[in-house]
């Protein structure tokens, strides 16, 4: 099925040995450069209806006086009246507003299920936008479930989606493709409760969806959902950690970097149908089991002093797989120190004359830190990078 998907900028999507479509560098990539700006093609809810986001682009409605109510289920809200006009005529119809009102009755059911309902609202609005959906890649997922979630999606009377036959195998291969490839917008960083961050809305990234997965990413994505911005505020942002050498495939790591090597297997096996085998499990599968318990903080004192001897003053090279440890370096200067964060650390984009950024910016808790001068600073404003560069 084609997509007309095109990604524009420093990468283009390859075919990668034994792991089928990804991205790839097509010129040099500096520090802090962002790689590619993405936009959902469907957004949905977390949670059912929660009365703390914008049913339409999920910022907080926190302190803030404008906020709309559906003039048909008064159960969604909006927070403007600009957002309810766009929501009304797109992501909230009559029919996902009737769907949604439905629900409410069934508080437990399985996100999936906002999912099929975005998926089937854009199919009968935007077909295009659909077809993109349909050309990503999935995994499979159980058939007893796919077959009860496209019951109830049916019994909510579906819209007409003309080319794409309303059927439990359509079903089935959304599901697939949900799966695989949304990105969830995630909560600001809670470091009262451990570090526990839930997940506010899921989204499809069409052209995010082909990065690949490295346990020792040389990218990683920011998102600024509570940004001061119209329009484009669930945008995600993608920029290269360190240097990137031309024809290098760009990943990212799609949990925190301080998973052990057990949970990683575990999680992209049992969500991502593969097992990893990159620089850094190769090493790690070889060590005992007793150092595999050990988590991101330990390895670090372990490696810290080796580490820095070895190390200093000089550069990360995608690729670049050291000795035994490939990953010591990495936790030193791109894993935030922040207690309970785990978030991966990047510069922000090189100057209009390509002078490097000396501050790195945190996708998990925010914060911004001087590399030469070593502070920390808190930044509670959340807009983060500028949306409209």
């Amino acid at each position: 099925m084609s997509s007309g998907l095109v990604v524009e900028g420093p990468i283009q999507i390859a075919e990668i040995e034994g792991k089928g479509r990804g991205l790839i560098v097509s010129q040099p990539i500096r520090a802090g450069e962002i790689v590619l700006r993405d936009s959902p093609i469907l957004l949905y809810p977390a949670l059912p209806q929660s009365l703390s986001y914008c049913c339409n682009c999920f910022k907080s409605l926190q302190n803030r006086g404008s906020v709309v109510s559906c003039p048909s289920c008064c159960f969604c809200l909006f927070c403007s009246p600009n957002c309810t006009k766009l929501a009304l005529s797109s992501s909230h119809t009559a029919w996902v507003c009737r769907s949604l009102s439905r629900l409410r009755e069934f508080p437990s059911l399985q996100t999936e299920v906002y999912f099929l309902i975005a998926a089937y609202n854009i199919a009968a609005l935007f077909p295009s936008k659909f077809r993109i959906l349909m050309s990503l890649q999935g995994v499979n997922t159980d058939a007893s479930i796919a077959a009860s979630l496209h019951s109830l999606v049916a019994s909510l009377s579906p819209p007409h989606i003309g080319e794409f036959p309303f059927s439990v195998e359509l079903t089935a291969a959304l599901l697939a493709k949900d799966k695989l490839n949304a990105f969830g917008l995630m909560e600001p960083l809670s470091v009262e409760k451990s570090g526990e961050r839930s997940v506010r809305a899921y989204g499809i990234y069409p052209k995010a969806s082909f990065f690949n997965h490295d346990c020792l990413p040389n990218a990683c994505r920011f998102d600024y959902v509570d940004a001061d911005t119209e329009g484009n505020n669930t945008d995600i942002v993608i920029r290269a950690i360190h240097d990137i050498l031309q024809g290098r495939e760009i990943c990212l790591s799609y949990f925190p970097v301080n998973e052990n090597y057990s949970n990683r297997q575990k999680i992209l096996f049992e969500d991502y149908g593969f097992t990893c085998a990159c620089d850094r499990c190769k090493v790690e599968a070889n060590w005992s089991d007793e150092d595999k318990e050990g988590d991101a903080n330990e390895e670090e004192v372990d490696m810290e002093e080796d580490s820095d001897e070895q190390m200093e003053d000089t550069g990360v090279t995608e690729g670049d797989s050291g000795a035994d440890f490939p990953h010591a370096y990495f936790f030193l200067r791109y894993m935030c120190d922040r207690n309970n964060c785990w978030g991966t650390l990047a510069p922000l984009p090189p100057s209009s004359d390509g002078t490097p950024s000396r501050i790195v910016e945190c996708n998990v808790c925010g914060n911004f830190k001087n590399e030469d001068e070593e502070i920390v600073t808190d930044t509670n404003d959340e807009d983060g990078l500028d949306l409209d560069d």
